[in-house]
């Protein structure tokens, strides 16, 4: 229940004082996103599952988000920043969907 509050609150208030993303870190907000979501999927599986561990959880949580804005800075410093953003997105598309068709055998039996 207090994640569900946690993610209500945290709704209400981004609703609330609207807030802007600096123009430099515009380009890393979706691959954090990503990349994040990629661990929420992550670690509901592993509750169904029932091997959880909120230490892992967190740690792949943040851990996702720092490699993927890492991959994404490499790739502009180098000058392939959409390929690279591109790349990231696909491989965590396919771990997130993945994850996503376990889920759903799990809740279907299916």
């Amino acid at each position: 229940m207090i994640p569900i509050l946690g993610l209500a609150a945290g709704v209400l208030l981004g609703l609330f004082f609207d807030p802007t993303v600096p123009l430099g870190l515009q380009p890393y907000l979706p691959i954090a996103v990503v990349a994040a979501l990629d661990a929420v999927f992550g670690g509901f599986r592993a509750r169904l599952d029932g091997i959880f561990d909120a230490k892992v959880f967190v740690i792949s949580f943040v851990s996702n988000v720092v490699v993927a804005a890492l991959i994404v800075f490499l790739g502009d410093q180098l000058g392939v920043g959409a390929q690279l953003s591109t790349a990231v997105v696909v491989v965590l598309g396919i771990r997130i969907f993945g994850n996503a068709a376990a889920i759903r055998r799990h809740v279907f039996r299916a």
